[in-house]
C-alpha cells in the first residue's frame, strides 16, 4: 500500500541532478520549509548523477522523490517516492508507456513508492517538450480534457501542468483544477516570485518550484514557501 502523505504537500523544491549548489546553498534549500525535495531533469541525467545528488539531500530528513527521466536513472535506495511521469500529450508513445514496459522489463521495482504521474507538458522550447515531442498549443478546455483522461480513466494519483522553465497561463491551471476529481494537481513552471507562487496555488494543490532556486537563489525559494503555507 503507497503511503500517500504526499498528497498533503503544497510546496515542493525540485532539483536538477546536472545543476550544481553550494553545500551551504543546499542546507539553505532544506531548511527553507518547502515539504519535500525532487530530484528530477531531463538532461544528462544518470545514475551517478542521481545517486549524488540523493547522498547530498539526504541527510537533512525532508521526503525525498526521485522523477526519473528514464528508466536507466530510477534509484529507490535512500528515497520515499519515485514519481513515474507518463507525458499525455507526447506524440511519442515512449513517452506514454514505452520507457515505462522497458523499465519494469528489466529491473527490479519496488512498487511499494511508485506514484504514477499524468505530465501535461506545455512549454515547447522546454527540453521536456522537445525530447517527449509533446502537442503544446493546448488550449483550457483541451487540458481539461486530458486532466479528465487521466483522472477518471486512468486513475493516475498525480497530474502535472508543467510549463518547464516558463511561468504559465492560469486559466489552463484553473480549467484543469476544475475538472478534477480525484487526482491531486501539481503546477510547475516559472514560479520565481511570491505573487506568482500565491497565483498558482490558488488552482494547484501543490506548486512545484525548481529553476528558480538557481536562477534567483534561496531566498526568493523561501518567498514562494511562505506563500502558500
Amino acid at each position: 500500500m503507497i503511503h500517500n502523505h504526499w498528497k498533503t504537500w503544497v510546496h515542493v523544491t525540485k532539483l536538477d541532478p546536472d545543476k550544481r549548489l553550494t553545500p551551504e546553498a543546499v542546507a539553505e534549500v532544506a531548511t527553507s520549509g518547502t515539504d519535500a525535495l525532487m530530484i528530477s531533469g531531463t538532461l544528462n541525467i544518470t545514475l551517478e548523477n542521481v545517486s549524488a545528488l540523493q547522498r547530498q539531500l539526504g541527510e537533512y530528513g525532508l521526503p525525498l522523490v526521485v522523477e526519473p527521466a528514464g528508466p536507466e536513472a530510477v534509484i529507490f535506495d535512500g528515497v520515499e517516492f519515485v514519481f513515474v511521469p507518463s507525458v499525455l500529450n507526447s506524440t511519442d508513445t515512449r513517452w506514454i508507456v514505452g520507457k515505462h514496459w522497458d523499465w519494469v522489463k528489466n529491473q527490479k521495482v519496488d512498487w511499494e513508492k511508485v506514484v504514477p504521474e499524468a505530465y501535461i507538458v506545455l512549454n515547447p522550447d522546454s527540453s521536456v517538450g522537445k525530447v517527449t515531442r509533446s502537442i503544446c498549443n493546448l488550449t483550457p478546455a483541451d487540458v481539461a480534457a486530458y486532466t479528465s483522461v487521466a483522472d477518471r480513466y486512468f486513475h493516475f494519483p498525480i497530474v502535472y501542468i508543467e510549463y518547464s522553465g516558463m511561468y504559465g497561463d492560469p486559466e489552463v491551471v484553473k480549467a484543469a483544477s476544475n475538472a478534477l476529481d480525484q487526482s491531486v494537481l501539481y503546477y510547475g513552471g516559472g514560479i520565481d516570485s511570491a505573487a506568482r507562487a500565491a497565483e498558482m496555488a490558488r488552482y494547484a494543490d501543490t506548486i512545484v518550484v525548481g529553476n528558480a532556486v538557481y536562477e534567483k537563489g534561496v531566498e526568493v525559494l523561501k518567498a514562494t514557501v511562505k506563500a502558500v503555507q
